[in-house]
């Protein structure tokens, strides 16, 4: 594609700076219809090299294909290491002296499911459906990423794009936030590859805030049969606890505090020295999560001779529905109407990486990826008819917004 290709007028979305080129992305669906088999051969390669975060060694060969590819389509690639051995794929497009802000395409490589897990619930298409370990959540996503990037690239080879991986989003994201939030701060919008919600496919605007605490409980033992009223047991102040901690979730708020985890003593006949819980947060403002990171620091024992102990805090902030967010869903909106289909939007409580960049103040849209059902699932699946669609209308977000 030629320099003096650019200067034509934008058809059918909206015109991007520096970049004058048609962009036709009807003709664009028509277009990946054709290679939608290529397209699923290498989702059939990202998945069938299963990646859980807990192998550094898999997570790392599935970084080595998608880098492959990227290379292949002109991207400069740069492999992290932060904070461990799951590297971070970060692949650059365009030119370097080009002054318009980049898109970030923001995901990530690693699955819930351990080495082996092909075996239980084998790759495999039928009656129009994609099935596999990873294939949802998210490697059709990185897929449809690498294609809209070859559209782009046609007709717009400056245009700035960061496509950042992690290997460790399914676990929070401990190693790799700090360069996600980094690299996020240079860029015009966020992109994120993580499903679409339900089965019409709409884009997340807003996403729960993910807090992670753990509340431990010293007690006083004693026997339980010859000693018992020398005792004061960390299980039973627990259990008070538990109620206090439960009755600060308010559903109307979107405000939840699950204690899903729960552990202590040593035998029956042992009043229980200690006691724990692991408790999950779901808030929907930052502002909610801060009061209730207070309350739960201001717990006090209702037995005097037990101690506690809270641990951990917020680890994604929630991405709440911003301005640049909602300006965002408009445009996609109105080019996803240009493709004959109406774009719905969605709230989720599940956390992505797009938390961050959003609690940064990047405009970020979330579940720009594939449709499908089954995410941490046994029935984890994609809608196959849906991929050019959806990868015409991503690759139309990347050319054209400024």
């Amino acid at each position: 594609m030629t320099k003096m290709q650019h200067s034509r007028p934008i058809s059918g979305a909206s015109q991007a700076s520096g970049s004058k080129e048609v962009i036709k992305i009807r003709g664009w669906v028509e277009r990946l219809g054709h290679e939608l088999d290529e397209m699923m051969k290498r989702v059939s390669a990202l998945v069938r090299q299963e990646s859980p975060t807990s192998h550094s060694d898999a997570v790392n060969a599935a970084r080595e294909t998608v880098a492959k590819w990227a290379e292949e389509l002109g991207a400069r690639v740069t492999r992290h290491a932060r904070g461990g051995s799951r590297g971070v794929l970060e692949a650059r497009f365009g030119t370097p002296k080009d002054e318009r802000r980049p898109v970030l395409l923001l995901g990530h490589l690693d699955t819930v499911w351990p080495v082996g897990m092909l075996a239980r619930m084998p790759w495999r298409v039928a009656d129009g459906w994609a099935y596999g370990p990873g294939v949802l959540d998210m490697k059709a996503g990185v897929v449809m990423a690498l294609t809209a990037m070859k559209l782009v690239r046609e007709v717009d080879t400056d245009r700035p794009v960061v496509l950042l991986l992690s290997g460790d989003e399914e676990t929070g994201s401990h190693d790799s936030r700090e360069l996600i939030e980094e690299v996020a701060k240079e860029c015009r919008a966020a992109f994120v590859l993580e499903p679409a919600q339900g089965p019409q496919g709409a884009y997340k605007t807003a996403r729960k805030g993910v807090g992670q605490f753990r509340l431990e409980i010293r007690g006083v033992p004693s026997h339980s049969g010859v000693d018992f009223g020398a005792g004061h047991s960390a299980v039973r102040e627990l259990a008070w606890q538990i109620e206090q901690i439960s009755a600060l979730t308010d559903l109307d708020r979107g405000t939840t505090l699950n204690v899903g985890v729960v552990g202590g003593g040593t035998q029956s006949n042992v009043v229980a020295a200690e006691a724990w819980a692991d408790i999950d947060l779901r808030v929907t403002t930052v502002a909610e999560a801060e009061m209730i990171t207070r309350r739960l620091q201001a717990l006090e024992t209702r037995d005097a001779q037990c101690t506690l102990r809270l641990a951990g805090g917020l680890n994604r902030p929630p991405m709440e529905r911003t301005e640049g967010t909602a300006k965002l869903f408009a445009h996609a909106k109105a080019l996803a109407a240009q493709l004959g289909f109406a774009l719905e939007e969605a709230a989720t409580g599940g956390g992505s990486d797009g938390n961050f960049t959003s609690a940064l103040g990047v405009p970020t849209l979330d579940g720009m990826g594939a449709i499908g059902v089954g995410a941490h699932a046994e029935n984890e699946s994609i809608r196959i008819d849906s991929l050019p669609s959806r990868t015409a209308l991503l690759a139309a977000m990347i050319a054209t917004t400024v």
